[in-house]
């Protein structure tokens, strides 16, 4: 924490950023997969030249991911969609190298124009692939599960059970969140069961996101042992992740401050200048209680026992409950952990309310302030 930064501000680590970077690297290497970038988790660009030392291949599930990857991070770039449309397919396809289709329909729609741009474009050829669904659940909260009954994700296997269409190179799954090399090798085995016969059909595997693989506990040797049999299994295979979280797990936090501390039905709520709904929406959807640096273990002995309350007008904008060893307070200074992947992409001004800044820490030398926000980025949303 920084006492001469305002809050509320995120503060990303450049060592802890590296360490990721290097643990990633390391399973490329001797898993011999191509590991590449998800921007759903992760699109703070000033953050990218680190990154770009490490990774230049991203995947991208708009035109505007698309776009930041070529202008900032490298221009390999896997497209997926759940669908295409007539005015953003020509975008996609001059911006891609690799383009995966929901379904065999949105297939048979547009790979006329990949052929016709393949024939066109012979030493740049943009590669289509297929997502299925391996209809194998290791997630337990729904909201983020690829494979819960009815999903819209994925062609189902009875429909792919004689050769592939001509054209399709590739097949792609994705089923895992914040997973274990565990959890992958259910998926795999579920996915050889249904899909199996597809494989000596195809040039690259894509096995999705969800490999947490930078978390402290994920068995990095389990994970490289089923690589490894993997490839002994289907050598022509090129292998693919596309890990969201693990990219920038734990490389940044949330610095806010006690604004005031209310009480009602014997449940005492510090209200924070920093809002759950507005700029950590995953804690709501998820949910789950992040870390704070100040507080003490669950099962510490204390009275003081707090929520935390944002500062929007939202009933539901509060998670908890929290110990500390001391009575908040207003001007109490709180580090929620672990707030950059899955946070700064996804915040909003619901209420007005301001973003908090973004700062970053070097290795050596102070923070440097990387945005700032104000009224005009507000209204500037509504031109």
């Amino acid at each position: 924490m920084n006492k001469n930064i305002p809050t509320p501000y995120y503060i990303v680590y450049e060592d802890r950023l590296r360490r990721n970077m290097e643990i990633l690297s390391d399973v490329a290497k001797r898993g011999n997969v191509k590991i590449i970038m998800a921007f759903k988790a992760n699109a703070l660009w000033k953050t990218f030249p680190i990154i770009k030392e490490y990774f230049t291949a991203s995947t991208a599930s708009s035109l505007n991911e698309m776009k930041m990857s070529l202008e900032f991070l490298g221009n390999e770039v896997h497209s997926y969609c759940p669908v295409y449309t007539d005015k953003s397919f020509p975008e996609f396809l001059n911006g891609s190298s690799h383009i995966t289709f929901n379904s065999l329909s949105q297939f048979h729609r547009f790979y006329p124009q990949i052929k016709a741009y393949n024939e066109k474009h012979p030493e740049k050829p943009v590669s289509a692939g297929l997502r299925v669904n391996p209809h194998c659940s290791v997630i337990e909260t729904d909201i983020y599960n690829p494979c819960v009954p009815g999903s819209r994700f994925g062609e189902k296997s009875e429909n792919l059970q004689g050769n592939l269409p001509e054209g399709l190179e590739g097949l792609h799954f994705h089923a895992l969140c914040e997973s274990t090399s565990y959890d992958l090798e259910k998926v795999l085995e579920a996915f050889e069961a249904e899909y199996g016969h597809l494989l000596p059909q195809i040039k690259w595997l894509n096995m999705g996101g969800g490999h947490l693989m930078t978390r402290k506990g994920y068995d990095i040797e389990h994970l490289i042992s089923l690589l490894n049999k993997l490839h002994e299994k289907y050598p022509h295979l090129q292998i693919i992740m596309e890990p969201g979280s693990a990219f920038t797990w734990q490389t940044g936090d949330l610095v806010t401050e006690v604004l005031d501390v209310v009480e009602d039905a014997g449940i005492k709520t510090a209200i924070i200048d920093a809002s759950f709904a507005c700029h950590m929406p995953d804690c709501l959807e998820m949910p789950y209680k992040p870390n704070i640096l100040e507080s003490l273990p669950d099962d510490a002995e204390s009275e003081n026992i707090y929520r935390l309350g944002g500062n929007s007008c939202l009933s539901g904008d509060f998670v908890g409950d929290w110990k500390f060893r001391d009575e908040l307070k207003p001007g109490d200074k709180l580090t929620l952990l672990d707030m950059n992947h899955y946070t700064t992409v996804k915040t909003n001004m619901f209420n007005g309310i301001q973003h908090p800044s973004i700062w970053f820490a070097p290795i050596e030398g102070d923070p440097v302030l990387l945005r700032e926000y104000t009224y005009d980025d507000y209204r500037s949303r509504m031109d």
